[in-house]
């Protein structure tokens, strides 16, 4: 490999010299710097993490902690962050936790022993005490979920408004048996959107336990057998609300293999606008999610805080709302339309 040392022999200058050119050193000339970044990049010249690490300089690595990059929901918040981070001269580190606290803390060890830049985390429900005090070391901030022992630096969205305005829909159009499938109230997600759900319930119909199925928001199965135990009730609802995009795909499913009519016999409303969400059936009612947007303004405030030198921040919360998509999925109920899909397992539609 191309060192220090082969760049100073070339140019004639002293390592010392090559070393503090390339670390943007302010007592070396911005001539000086050019060259030897051109003689540098000529060469194949490739920077030693490690040798940078026991100078204790941090490296230009930025670890994002999340709970499961299958969900498109986060996929599009990865990519967003690596190219508006990328624009700023730093690389982006994925880690998956599985929403396991334990994972969650073997991913920030690794990251903190690679003395990232910073971490952008979507915590799990419960983080482990050694995940907060290291995370806590370098700059960061929480995305999407908020813990309070992290810190007071959070982007999110309004999941209790996004909640409201799904039901409120369905309850606009008449709808009072309306089943709720969503995340456990041990995350603050899953807690703000089933609150959301109530809301909109109040005072118009009763909010029974049996139409409450929460579970794991990252679980595409757990939403199926959701749906086939709402289903399977004496009286089962006449409309469901999803509180997450794994748990809309697995409802979906569900509906598809048991060839229930959407929207003749059960209205739907989603979470989150993946792209096969718009093409399903007669078009899937869903919460759209500014999940770009989100991620890009995050991504924009952490290199600003990351440049600042500083492992705390001054406390700042973005809270972005949510947009009901409307489409052929939901209906006043008892008023069969043309637009309706039959599910079966073949995914026949009529």
């Amino acid at each position: 490999m191309v060192t220090i040392k082969d760049i100073a022999a070339r140019l004639q200058v002293s390592p010392s010299t090559v070393g503090r050119a390339l670390a943007d050193d302010p007592r070396i000339s911005a001539a000086t710097k050019q060259k030897v970044t051109q003689v540098a990049d000529e060469m194949g010249y490739v920077a030693n993490l490690a040798a940078r690490m026991m100078r204790g300089v941090s490296s230009n690595l930025v670890g994002l902690v999340l709970p499961d990059i299958r969900n498109g929901f986060y996929a599009t918040i990865a990519h967003a962050l690596s190219k508006c981070l990328q624009a700023a001269g730093y690389q982006l580190a994925l880690s998956e936790t599985d929403d396991d606290r334990m994972v969650e803390l073997q991913s920030v060890r690794e990251l903190a022993s690679a003395n990232v830049a910073g971490i952008i985390i979507v915590p799990t429900a419960k983080p482990h005490r050694e995940t907060i005090r290291l995370i806590k070391l370098s700059p960061h901030v929480q995305l999407l979920r908020r813990h309070a022992a992290i810190g007071d630096q959070w982007f999110g969205i309004d999941d209790t408004e996004a909640i409201f305005e799904a039901t409120s829909h369905l309850v606009q159009l008449g709808h009072r048996r309306i089943g709720y499938i969503g995340g456990t109230d041990d995350l603050p997600t899953g807690s703000a959107r089933l609150k959301g759900y109530h809301k909109a319930l109040t005072g118009v119909a009763a909010g029974e336990p049996a139409l409450v199925q929460l579970g794991a928001p990252s679980e595409v199965d757990f939403g199926a057998n959701a749906t086939r135990r709402l289903l399977s009730l004496s009286k089962p609802p006449t409309a469901i609300v999803a509180g997450s995009v794994q748990m809309t795909q697995g409802i979906l499913e569900e509906l598809l293999a048991q060839g229930v009519r959407v929207p003749d016999d059960l209205s739907v409303v989603g979470f989150g606008d993946e792209l096969g969400f718009r093409w399903w059936g007669p078009g899937l009612t869903t919460v759209g999610l500014p999940v770009h947007d989100l991620a890009t303004a995050c991504g924009l405030w952490f290199v600003h805080h990351v440049r600042q030198n500083s492992a705390t921040a001054s406390p700042y919360t973005s809270i972005s709302p949510a947009t009901l998509i409307v489409r052929g999925s939901t209906r006043k109920p008892g008023s069969p339309t043309k637009a309706s899909v039959r599910a079966s397992p073949r995914g026949a539609t009529a």
